[in-house]
């Protein structure tokens, strides 16, 4: 793996030569507390290290052993730090794997900015939401969702850095619209981005115009998945209302593509409005030693080297994996 980063070392130098330089001023909040927002470095934006699909009614953390967790995942995790990663955004929910102390274990072995997440995934049908969440309010969720920011997160201590929700992929249910009003609430009262994975256009402007009923402004919403919407004009237009278009699935086989989304939403204008990452990983306990597991390198390796052949200045690069993530989850009430 290492001769082939030497063919990004020119690109990750240019990075961390600017990567305190040109932001705003904000905090992040890792698994270590926090992080002033100029000093996390580039971005993964949206990774897993574990997740279990066992289902809300049955997760449990003795379905796996945190030590095997830790040996399969910490090689892939210093790699990425090899390759010039400072901030690793881990993505796995409440009642899908979510484990924070296993999150800053890595954190401390590695020297990774780690951020872990409060809030419930509703997509594949409800799956991962416990069966008490169903005849709460908006309210009763939220405060949940904010008192582990303000306690930590299962008495661990550690707190969130975002709010992560996820609904289906098509019309907003009636239980849906409530987890992205209790996401609201909970900005309104933490701060915390909120990053919800969606998929098409339809229920990501619906989540826009709801958290627009509720005070908070597009600038709080990651629309996570954004490159599932073929239409290309949508992404521009929730960038245009001020959301963060997340492009989140990338590998080896799809750089082209994920390249020219990113040319498109250069051209209007708006590349300071896009997030990368591969949604990448993971330990999965269903499966013999955490199953397979794919690491985070594509974009190193061979998106930016891309977009430099493509003509995307290193300012360009520094504003997509440094400045933009920086500035979406950095913790700041964001209303209209």
């Amino acid at each position: 793996m290492k001769h082939r980063c030497l063919l990004i070392l020119p690109v990750v130098a240019i990075l961390a030569a600017s990567c305190n330089t040109g932001k705003k001023a904000g905090t992040i909040m890792t698994v270590n507390g926090p992080v002033p927002a100029k000093n996390t470095g580039i971005w993964l934006t949206h990774e897993h290290i574990l997740v279990d699909f066992i289902g809300a009614d049955s997760i449990s953390p003795s379905r796996y052993d945190r030590v095997a967790v830790i040996n399969k995942a910490l090689p892939f995790l210093r790699h990425a730090k090899e390759m010039g990663c400072g901030t690793f955004v881990d993505c796995t929910p409440a009642y899908l794997g979510r484990d924070p102390v296993l999150l800053k274990i890595l954190s401390d072995s590695t020297g990774l900015n780690i951020l872990s997440n409060t809030g419930y995934y509703g997509a594949v049908d409800n799956k991962y939401i416990p069966a008490s969440a169903f005849t709460m309010t908006a309210e009763d969720l939220s405060r949940i969702w904010i008192s582990e920011w303000e306690k930590g997160i299962e008495n661990t201590g550690i707190k969130p850095g975002f709010i992560k929700i996820a609904v289906n992929r098509d019309s907003l249910s009636e239980f849906h619209a409530k987890l992205v009003r209790a996401a609201a609430l909970t900005h309104l009262n933490t701060g915390l981005t909120i990053a919800s994975h969606t998929g098409p256009s339809l229920p990501a402007f619906q989540e826009l115009e709801i958290l627009k009923n509720n005070g908070v402004s597009p600038e709080a919403f990651i629309w996570v998945h954004a490159h599932s919407e073929k239409d290309l004009s949508k992404l521009v237009q929730a960038a245009e209302m001020g959301a963060w278009v997340s492009l989140d699935k990338l590998n080896d086989d799809n750089v082209e593509e994920l390249l020219s989304i990113m040319k498109y939403m250069k051209e209007k204008g708006f590349i300071n409005k896009i997030l990368i990452s591969h949604d990448a990983g993971w330990y999965d306990p269903t499966k013999v030693n955490g199953g397979d597991f794919r690491g985070y390198d594509t974009m190193f390796e061979k998106l930016i080297p891309a977009m430099k052949e493509n003509g995307f200045t290193g300012e360009e690069i520094e504003q997509v994996f440094v400045i933009n993530p920086s500035e979406a989850y950095s913790i700041k009430v964001r209303k209209l």
